[in-house]
Order: structure tokens, then C-alpha cells, then sequence
């Protein structure tokens, strides 16, 4: 088992297990494949939550991503990957003053705010430091449109504002002159692997757009359509083609381009552009039974890969998984008996990373993957459980391997760690 022409097992033998491998080659044809096949007048902003790596934004922004950011790290890491200030957004429904600030002085294109008490402090932010900051009214929607895994419209929400607070909400631009409140942002849901939804979530929001317009009397200098396009991760799911989501979206973006020719389009793309790039690579320390069933008990788990543990289902559904071993293609091919649950080294029953799947049979030293793991992967795990820390992330790219995050070491861990001065408190007790 190979990643452009490097096998997995030197990769393990040199940076270790488990960690996270990506591949470079598929992250640029995914950026590259998208930007073609969409209207060019819709542009691609990478969700840096789905994951944060320097190295894997670097690879999407030399491809034509734009960073969508949404703590003070993300924004430092997409400047530092080489984003101009123009192309990133900062979003989330708890922002500091100190981002907020920060946004101010990098002088990002959009804050994208999800609360009218949050765009009175942005607008006294700003005004303290005589500086007009663009502002993006994030919309909770009124309606939710069926197709997603997760619905993000139609319910109370902790995210953006609500349509009905939105469209009451009056003359906007008089009411804030360093908050310049000049387009709207909405996500639907997220997960969507049809294409006629997605064509359907746009249509809404270009609606909704012009009725804001209309309604609060602001500029319309960018609608965000939000994103949510999928990968199949589970059995009986495809991955989507698109063909069929550049026949539901480009004449959707043609027809709203030409009739508001100064907008920027934006779409949010985390998961499509990251997943299946990324391999989870793990080491089975011992294997076992149990009341008949075979256990394969790894080094990794899901203090590294919460997502596997399945998303958006309380069914255990298992993530695409292939060992990795050297000699992989000399073992028997797995049968209805050849049965695996791997789970990892935390002291709790629902570490497990995959139940019940087809694998050769298992030995101790076995190295495994978990595919399709390159977004939501570290950065959305308790990577601190049991002081394991975070693994290892490595980028493969053109054929040679770059070591892209250091796995923490246990004098990582301890260092941020102070041990309180039990004489001192006695002191002051005496004293």
C-alpha cells in the first residue's frame, strides 16, 4: 500500500503512529477540479475549521482557495499560508474582542457577525479606531430544506440571526457607520451529497439576499451561499458528481452575477476539499477475543478521530478502512468470518474506531488505515484524553514526504502544566 509511490509502512517506520497523512496531489486536483468545473464568477473559500494545518491550506490556497477563518489562530494561519487580507472571512457565533480586533488591523474582507449585540461591538470597535469594517450578516433561515445529514435552518439557532429579525430590522446603514453591514451569509446544512439540493439551498439564498436588500436598505458587496457539499463516507452513499452540481449551480450564479454584477459569490468548501485526502494511520498493538468476537486494539483511536465514531447517527456506521501492511496483499481477503472491531488505547467503551468490518486476519504490528480522515480529523477530537496529546501530520507531495505537525511528546504535554508551591501555601497559611 502506496502514497505516490512511498509505502505506508516507511512512512510509520520514520514519523511514527499513529499520525495523519495527506496527499497533496489529491488536495490540489480537488481545488483545481472544483474551480473549473463552477462559474467562474463563484469563488471557493477553504473552511479552516475542517482542518487548520499551515501546510494543507497552503496547498488549497496555491490552487485557488480562499480562507474562511473562525478563531484568532485560523486568521493567523491564513495569513502566514499567504492569504491577502481580501480573501478571508471570519465567522462563529462567539467571537473575542481580541479577534475582532484583529480582524480590524489585518483588514480581512468580511466579519461575518450572528448577532445584533455582536455588530453593536464590532461598530464600537471600529469607531474607536476610526476604521470601516465590512460586515456580513449571518441569516439564520426560516425554512430548512430536506437533503442535508445536518439541517442548519428552520430551528433556533446559537448561529447567525434570525430571517424574521433580519428582514425587520430596519434602516441598517443608518444605524452603523464603522459596521458596514454589506451582504448576508447563510449555510443551510452540511453533508449534502445531492445536487439538487444544493442547486435549491442557492436559489433560497440569492432570494433571500434581495429581500434583505429591500428590507434594510444595505449594499449587497458579497452573498456567502454557505457550502455543506459532502463526501460519502458509509456504505449505500456516493460521492457527488460534479457535472450534476455545475448544471444545478452555474445557471443559478450566472443569472444572479448578471443581475448584480459588483456582488462577490462566495461557497464555503471544507470536507469536499480535505477528506479524501486523508489517512489515519494506526499500529494494532494486540489482537483478542471477546465472547466471540475478534478485537483489534491500536495505538490510535478516536481521541484522534472523534468523527469516526459516526456522523450525525447514533447507529455505529464505520468509515473506509484498508490494511496498510507491507505484506497486505499477500493475506487472505476477508470473509463473512473475518470479522474486526478496532478500537484504541482510551479507557472508555466508546473508543471505537471501526465495528465489525472485513479485514484480513490481524496481527500485532498490523498497520492500519482509516481513509477518507483529512478533515474534522485532530482539530474536532479530545486529543488531551488520557494525555495521549495530538499525532503526527504528514503531507505528501509530489512524491516526497514533509512533516507538517510534530506529534506532542510528554514533555509537550507537562510543559503548559504548573505544579503549585505547597511550602508557599503553608507560609501564608502560617502567616
Amino acid at each position: 500500500m502506496k502514497i505516490q509511490g512511498i509505502e505506508y509502512e516507511d512512512l510509520a517506520e520514520r514519523y511514527g503512529t499513529p499520525s495523519y497523512v495527506y496527499d497533496g496531489n489529491v488536495l490540489a486536483g480537488t481545488i483545481t477540479e472544483l474551480c473549473e468545473v463552477l462559474h467562474p464568477a463563484l469563488e471557493v473559500f477553504f473552511s479552516l475549521k475542517s482542518n487548520p494545518n499551515i501546510s494543507v491550506f497552503r496547498v488549497l490556497h496555491q490552487g485557488g482557495a480562499r480562507a474562511e477563518v473562525s478563531s484568532l489562530v485560523e486568521l493567523r494561519t491564513a495569513l502566514e499560508a499567504g492569504a491577502a487580507p481580501g480573501d478571508i472571512i471570519f465567522l462563529g457565533p462567539g467571537k473575542s474582542e481580541e479577534e475582532l480586533v484583529a480582524c480590524l488591523e489585518a483588514g480581512i474582507y468580511a466579519v461575518v457577525v450572528e448577532s445584533f449585540d455582536e455588530l453593536d461591538r464590532l461598530e464600537k470597535l471600529a469607531e474607536a479606531r476610526n476604521v470601516r469594517q465590512r460586515v456580513l450578516l449571518r441569516v439564520n433561515p426560516a425554512v430548512a430544506i430536506s437533503g442535508s445529514r445536518l439541517t442548519m435552518g428552520g430551528k433556533p439557532r446559537q448561529f447567525g440571526i434570525d430571517e424574521e429579525q433580519v428582514l425587520g430590522a430596519g434602516d441598517l446603514p443608518s444605524r452603523y457607520q464603522y459596521a458596514d453591514v454589506a451582504g448576508i451569509h447563510v449555510y443551510m446544512g452540511t453533508r449534502i451529497l445531492d445536487p439538487e439540493v444544493l442547486g435549491k439551498n442557492t436559489r433560497y439564498v440569492f432570494e433571500l439576499a434581495d429581500r434583505v436588500v429591500r428590507h434594510t436598505g444595505i449594499r449587497l458587496d458579497a452573498v456567502d451561499i454557505g457550502g455543506g457539499m459532502g463526501v460519502a463516507y458509509f456504505e449505500g452513499e456516493s460521492d457527488l458528481d460534479l457535472t450534476e452540481v455545475a448544471k444545478e449551480l452555474n445557471p443559478l450564479i450566472e443569472e444572479f452575477a448578471v443581475g448584480h454584477p459588483g456582488t462577490r459569490l462566495i461557497l464555503e468548501s471544507g470536507r469536499f476539499l480535505a477528506a479524501r485526502a486523508g489517512v489515519y494511520v494506526l499500529r494494532v498493538r494486540y489482537t483478542k477475543q471477546s465472547m466471540g468476537e475478534s478485537f483489534a486494539v491500536a495505538d490510535g483511536g478516536t481521541h484522534h478521530h472523534m468523527a469516526a465514531v459516526g456522523i450525525g447517527s447514533f447507529v455505529k456506521r464505520n468509515f473506509p478502512s484498508v490494511l496498510l501492511s507491507k505484506d497486505s496483499a499477500d493475506r487472505n481477503a476477508p470473509d463473512a468470518a473475518g470479522r474486526w472491531t478496532v478500537t484504541g488505547p482510551l479507557c472508555t467503551p466508546n473508543d471505537t474506531l471501526l465495528k465489525q468490518v472485513g479485514l484480513p486476519a490481524l496481527e500485532a504490528g498490523d498497520l492500519l488505515g482509516v481513509e477518507r480522515s483529512g478533515a474534522y480529523g485532530p482539530s474536532a477530537s479530545p486529543g488531551l484524553f488520557l494525555s495521549h496529546g495530538y499525532p503526527a501530520e504528514v503531507l505528501v507531495m509530489d512524491g516526497v514526504a514533509h512533516l507538517v505537525r510534530s506529534r506532542d511528546e510528554p514533555d509537550d504535554l507537562l510543559r503548559k502544566q504548573h505544579l503549585f508551591d505547597q511550602t508557599r501555601t503553608d507560609d501564608l497559611q502560617g502567616s
